[in-house]
């Protein structure tokens, strides 16, 4: 058999364990990522194990017999994107994060919030609340015209310009494979002192990913998609320069914060102030289970062979008749979208659903900028990942051309 590790970072031997540390591999083709990776055997164990524990002894007893554990979720984070423990607050999910830390920031009335055309639907949502509540105004920098997402040197003219209160990008939205410069846009930021805000929620996973090399002052992201983890998980990075400024979250509790007076609290040094006193302890432990796997895989192997995965599954169904690609850019991610003439979204998923192909779905109402561009009211989204393989993307491909061709039925 010919070892493709060239081609695709992994060999034979080191796939077949993979897909053995994910079982549901053999009962379906998994690309759905950009949703929910699959659970590895050691994250599910770390989970059921605290699980067990906490019946066993009790829940604030299993926290404290696992503390060494709890805090190595924290550890973990901090070695994956390059930064101190004491950077890192546990979410319960990426929007979480996000909302905790716009809620640090003092807006005003004519504040500006500058951001791109392809942010993430939550974070356009919540920018456009708080158009709402405190009259700030929201800047969107237009897009390259090569389609290589944002034009960074226009969104540094404007933040020149501007001088907006937050500049905020997502690093590849869930709408498309594309991939925005944010390294490019956070050293704008430093030359000009802007605090910045990074979504990493599809890229924390499929990427390398380190927040001084991006230049972000934070950055969210959910443990549940690239990265393996369970659902109900994410986290916030917040950088030394917003802790020393003294940033806090509009709601703090005590574990946040201490009570010094009747009239007056102190937050906690670290990112721990933007976390709240109860957590999910078993999904804390899955966490770190599942940063840890990713680590040992290798991210720089991975993001070799995810994003191939994917180009090699977006090249061929360019080629079906009734099929457009949809994805913009160089370099693209492992989300791959594309509409299909003739069908509806949810008859089309259901079919795949019934031949065992896991997908998603994207609507105009998840981009409005991006798919007003592209005129298209919906997109079918695949996203293999590093455990998939080149004959699961020719069987999905075959599959996806026989329903082109059929039309529904």
């Amino acid at each position: 058999m010919r070892d493709k590790s060239n081609a695709f970072a992994f060999s034979e031997e080191t796939l077949r364990a993979l897909r053995a540390d994910a079982p549901a591999c053999e009962q379906v083709i998994h690309f759905n990522n950009a949703s929910c990776g699959l659970l590895p055997t050691s994250v599910l164990e770390a989970m059921v194990d605290h699980l067990k524990l906490e019946a066993a002894i009790g829940g604030y007893e299993a926290s404290a017999a696992r503390a060494a554990q709890v805090r190595d979720f924290h550890g973990s984070i901090a070695d994956l994107l390059g930064c101190r423990p004491e950077n890192i607050a546990f979410a319960g999910s990426a929007t979480h994060a996000y909302s905790k830390a716009l809620s640090a920031i003092p807006f005003e009335p004519g504040d500006v919030i500058l951001t791109t055309r392809n942010d993430f639907i939550s974070n356009q949502i919540a920018f456009l609340a708080l158009r709402k509540r405190f009259g700030v105004e929201i800047v969107h920098a237009p897009d390259h015209p090569d389609g290589s997402g944002v034009d960074a040197e226009a969104m540094a003219a404007m933040m020149r310009a501007k001088r907006p209160r937050l500049v905020a990008a997502t690093h590849v939205p869930t709408n498309s494979g594309l991939v925005q410069p944010v390294a490019e846009i956070g050293r704008h930021c430093r030359e000009l002192g802007l605090l910045y805000l990074v979504d990493a929620c599809q890229s924390v996973g499929q990427y390398p990913i380190h927040v001084e090399e991006i230049g972000c002052d934070l950055l969210t992201s959910t443990c549940r998609k690239f990265l393996r983890g369970p659902r109900g998980s994410g986290f916030l990075y917040v950088s030394d320069r917003v802790l020393a400024q003294g940033y806090e979250p509009l709601f703090i509790d005590m574990y946040g914060a201490r009570w010094v007076a009747g009239d007056r609290y102190e937050p906690v040094d670290g990112a721990a102030r933007f976390e709240e006193w109860e957590f999910p302890y078993a999904t804390l432990l899955g966490c770190a289970a599942a940063v840890r796997y990713a680590l040992r895989v290798g991210l720089d192997r991975i993001s070799r062979r995810t994003p191939a995965l994917a180009a090699r599954l977006r090249d061929h169904l360019a080629g079906i008749p009734g099929i457009r690609v949809l994805d913009r850019g160089p370099g693209l991610a492992a989300l791959v979208t594309f509409d299909v003439e003739g069908w509806r979204p949810q008859p089309f998923k259901a079919a795949l659903d019934s031949r065992g192909i896991n997908s998603a779905l994207s609507f105009r109402e998840f981009a409005q900028y991006d798919f007003a561009d592209k005129d298209v009211e919906w997109a079918l989204r695949l996203s293999p990942h590093y455990y998939n393989t080149e004959d699961e993307v020719d069987r999905v491909v075959a599959m996806v051309a026989e329903l082109a061709k059929d039309g529904p039925r």
